[in-house]
């Protein structure tokens, strides 16, 4: 019992630490919507100024559902969501500017959402199939 505790407490916190840290880089772009440095990367990347708008708001959503409790089927949705925004992000910077430091930040934040993604599946399966364990 106290080796499945500890797993699972260590599942929480690998959860909560990459989710938070997606969540809170997603909903820090709500400041920087129309900040002189969102709109000079727009252009860099040859996006259309529409695109800067609709992307912040997806994003803005995407972070409070990543972490407030919403259904599976939601939660499933935000992480693909993001998925292809962090695909994206990595193919217009390899698009625009070649093999350069700037793909970095897409995969980091890819790798972290795959973490959080396992880490998610793997409470929700301890909550659909609690392990019972007997005494000693």
């Amino acid at each position: 019992m106290e080796t499945t505790s500890k797993n699972n407490k260590s599942v929480k916190i690998t959860y909560w630490v990459t989710t938070l840290i997606i969540a809170l880089f997603e909903l820090s772009g709500a400041f920087f919507i129309n900040s002189e440095i969102a709109k000079q990367g727009t252009q860099h990347l040859l996006l259309p100024e529409w695109f800067r708008w609709e992307v912040s708001i997806g994003h803005i959503i995407g972070g409070i559902l990543l972490i407030v409790p919403v259904s599976p089927r939601i939660k499933e949705w935000t992480y693909v969501a993001f998925g292809i925004d962090f695909i994206s992000a990595f193919i217009a910077y390899a698009a625009v500017d070649g093999w350069t430091s700037s793909l970095l930040s897409p995969v980091i934040f890819m790798v972290l959402l795959v973490i959080s993604y396992v880490s998610y599946h793997r409470l929700q399966d301890v909550k659909r199939f609690p392990v019972i364990v007997g005494p000693k």
